[in-house]
């Protein structure tokens, strides 16, 4: 029998499997749509099951599942049903599940669990996924899970506990490949057989010092493709993008934007190696970053629909109280040029158009401010040319409106008040694309979120200065009060 040598190749079809069958073949038509959701019907045939309180009908159906798919099915289910659901499928209720939960219904099934299972669970998990399983438990329930891990576990976990929420070092795997500089590829390749599981998936092997600093990268294709005898310093990358332990998350996702990666090494305070963060978990950050900003500009908090209702109506309410005190400013200037109103009924009928075209205008701008603020695309060293920027694009458009509705107001009702409102729109938009820059920028430099109250300012501004050049101009003109 010829050896096979280990610069020799083969290369697998990737479609094929053990049965010859296609990866997507998991996709059945009788679960899951055309957009890979799970189908109404197959959810109602579960639960009828459930409710027949047949389990091993449940079983079945839900055992072909993806773990993902299983997730979703658990979520689309009440808070009263999930524990049943639960019970009836034990044995598939694993750690590739759980980690696919929905934040607050991995918290409320977490809770109903025994610290025993909760730590069984975790025990499958990799460390960045086992921290987030635990992080949110109540300090007893924790100590409680801690408690039942092996020691290894147990530190791992602790260790990450110990750093901020949304920080590298709480979320980085520490699950990581590194070798000293002085071996060859060969060796790499010998002591990477030797090891057996690494431990997790990964992409590129750090090369360390005796210090235990990364002085350099191997891609695995670097290492596949050059011959054993050939240095690990002569092939490896030496400019690498480190990662600081407590740089925000948000930081981290825009370098892997930025510089294109895969993984990168995380390191502590002296340089030391520390863990590794990886494209997997930067997905997970940008999605929850993009949907956070989201809710935050609307003042909807974090817009889960798995939140519980009281977190719901807490986030929701303070907003809607701040934005009822701003209403009240717009209502006093009316109430100031309340004769005027009365005197030409006209005003009442067009001040809604300018303070309206004025809000979105102002959303448009701050829309943009934010996403900059997010990017760090907007910095102290061009907020002047984005603010002038938005200017322009702030008297184009203005004019533009200005033309259409002061041209209508002419033909509809006069000619002077057309004249009003259109130069009543062109101010009222110029400080609509003022305020949709600045507010957020003051709000940045306050070290405050920018997403969280833009919209409840900006439109207290664009509404206050709609009514307020509107009727003041009429007042002025004479054409009414």
């Amino acid at each position: 029998m010829d050896e096979r040598r280990d610069d020799d190749v083969m290369l697998a079809d990737p479609h094929e499997a053990e049965d010859g069958a296609r990866p997507d073949d998991r996709i059945d038509d009788e679960r899951l749509d055309e957009e890979n959701t799970l189908k109404r019907e197959y959810v109602r045939s579960v639960r009828d099951a459930l409710e027949a309180g047949d389990k091993g009908a449940v079983y079945d159906l839900v055992e072909p599942l993806h773990p993902a798919d299983i997730a979703d099915l658990i979520e689309l289910f009440e808070k009263d049903e999930r524990a049943a659901l639960a019970a009836a499928i034990t044995d598939l209720m694993g750690s590739e599940v759980v980690a696919e939960l929905n934040d607050f219904v991995r918290e409320e099934m977490m809770e109903a669990l025994p610290a025993d299972a909760v730590a069984a669970i975790a025990e499958q998990l990799e460390t960045d996924d086992a921290v987030q399983l635990i992080e949110d438990l109540d300090d007893a329930d924790q100590q409680a899970v801690l408690a039942e891990l092996d020691d290894e576990d147990r530190v791992a976990i602790e260790s990450a506990l110990a750093y901020p929420e949304e920080t590298a070092g709480r979320l980085m795997s520490r699950d990581v490949v590194a070798v000293p500089e002085h071996l060859t590829v060969g060796d790499l390749i010998d002591f990477l057989r030797e090891r057996g599981e690494i431990g997790s998936e990964f992409f590129e092997v750090f090369v360390v010092d005796h210090k235990h600093h990364p002085v350099g990268t191997c891609a695995l294709s670097w290492i596949l493709t050059t011959p054993r005898n050939i240095a690990l310093t002569d092939v490896m990358k030496r400019d690498q993008t480190l990662i600081p332990d407590m740089l925000d998350q948000e930081e981290v996702a825009l370098m892997f934007q930025k510089y294109g990666l895969i993984s990168a090494a995380v390191i502590d305070e002296s340089g030391r190696l520390v863990g590794q963060m990886t494209v997997d978990d930067v997905v997970h950050i940008i999605s929850e970053e993009a949907q956070e900003d989201a809710m935050l500009l609307s003042g909807a908090g974090e817009g889960d629909i798995n939140e519980p209702i009281r977190e719901t109506y807490a986030a929701r309410v303070r907003w809607l109280v701040a934005n009822l005190g701003t209403a009240l400013i717009g209502s006093t200037i009316i109430w100031l040029f309340g004769a005027a109103i009365e005197e030409l009924v006209a005003l009442a009928v067009l001040m809604p158009i300018v303070a309206s075209i004025g809000g979105n205008a102002g959303t448009q701008t701050m829309a943009v401010t934010v996403r900059a603020i997010a990017m760090n695309q907007l910095t102290e060293a061009n907020t002047g040319r984005i603010l002038w920027r938005e200017m322009r694009v702030a008297l184009l458009n203005g004019a533009t409106i200005a033309v259409l509705v002061g041209l209508a107001t002419a033909l509809i009702f006069s000619p002077m008040l057309g004249v009003v409102i259109a130069v009543a729109m062109i101010i009222n938009i110029v400080t609509a694309g003022l305020a949709g820059v600045l507010v957020p920028v003051i709000f940045e430099r306050l070290d405050q979120d920018p997403a969280v109250a833009s919209s409840v300012f900006v439109t207290m501004i664009t509404d206050s200065m709609g009514f307020f050049a509107f009727l003041g101009l009429a007042v002025a003109v004479g054409l009414a009060g």
